[in-house]
């Protein structure tokens, strides 16, 4: 590994609750950076978000141009996603993809807030899956229930 730098990672997405998936993200790209010695401010995403770059209205192309050409981003890789093919699908991210890094995840989950939020809809336990203060603060607060006045649209 070469000397480590200073990296500053920001990542977006829903993290809605936060998974231990999301966490590993940040492990991930840290990795990747430090072994291919890229210091600078880096948006941090899944290739499910390099995906939304392609749906119309919900970026502006000048927004995902300064990300890319500015700062850069480091995506980590996600089951059924293909970020190559979102790279070479969107002419922006094409046009600098030299400051789009792509770092593997040695250990693929398919893990998603999504299936979270559903498995905590229908009573499932979700141990090991969220930090336990995270299974604590959903706990608390009465959050992704059937009684709960949050709905996920997407169940």
């Amino acid at each position: 590994m070469k000397s480590r730098i200073p990296v500053v990672l920001l990542a977006c997405g829903s993290f809605n609750p936060i998974t231990n998936m999301h966490l590993r993200l940040f492990e991930v790209a840290r990795d990747h950076l430090h072994q291919t010695a890229v210091p600078e401010l880096k948006l941090l995403c899944g290739a499910d978000v390099l995906k939304t770059f392609q749906t119309p209205n919900l970026w502006k192309d000048a927004h995902i141009q300064e990300i890319v050409e500015k700062f850069g981003l480091v995506c980590v890789g996600r089951a059924g996603h293909d970020a190559e093919r979102y790279i070479l699908g969107l002419p922006i991210l094409q046009k600098y993809q030299h400051n789009i890094h792509l770092a593997r995840e040695p250990v693929q989950n398919e893990i998603s807030a999504t299936y979270i939020r559903r498995a905590l809809s229908q009573g499932q336990s979700v141990k090991y899956l969220l930090p336990d203060a995270v299974i604590a603060y959903i706990k608390d607060h009465n959050l992704y229930t059937k009684d709960s006045s949050w709905k996920d649209n997407n169940t």
